[in-house]
């Protein structure tokens, strides 16, 4: 049986804060606005890192959306269909994460349950794990994967 790696949406696979940042707007305030999550760019090497992760593990999208932007949630299925489009039915949407049962949940936060996760938290933009080749190389090795 594979093991189970969840991947957040926002700031680890699509650039949620490049975006708002580029707007001139908070994040509180980007969260609000139709169309803002559809046209996020994928954060450098995202999209190769999900790929390669798939290969050897059952992948998962999990997601929150905000309950300030109705539109939200569509707008983030569009962008993994656009993106990932092999992940379309693996995706999860919830504000609670330490709900779901995994061995990784990568994740740039500890909000929504992430910090509370089972399985082992990965936080990505952190001083630990800057990146995603990061990411990885961490996973990679500590599963004995070349």
């Amino acid at each position: 049986m594979k093991k189970i790696i969840y991947i957040d949406l926002d700031n680890t696979m699509a650039d949620y804060v490049g975006a708002a940042n580029e707007m001139n707007i908070s994040l509180k305030e980007a969260k609000r606005i139709k169309g803002f999550f559809r046209n996020l760019r994928p954060m450098p090497f995202a999209i190769e890192s999900y790929n390669r992760l798939s290969e050897h593990f059952d992948v998962y999208i999990l997601s929150t959306a905000p309950w300030s932007n109705p539109h939200a949630l569509i707008e983030k299925m569009e962008w993994v269909k656009e993106y990932l489009p092999k992940a379309y039915k693996n995706v999860i949407f919830s504000h609670h994460k330490d709900l779901n049962i995994g061995d990784y949940l990568i994740d740039d936060s500890t909000k929504n349950g992430a910090g509370e996760f089972t399985g082992e938290h990965i936080q990505i933009h952190s001083d630990k794990f800057p990146n995603w080749n990061s990411v990885i190389n961490y996973i990679f090795n500590k599963e004995n994967i070349l």
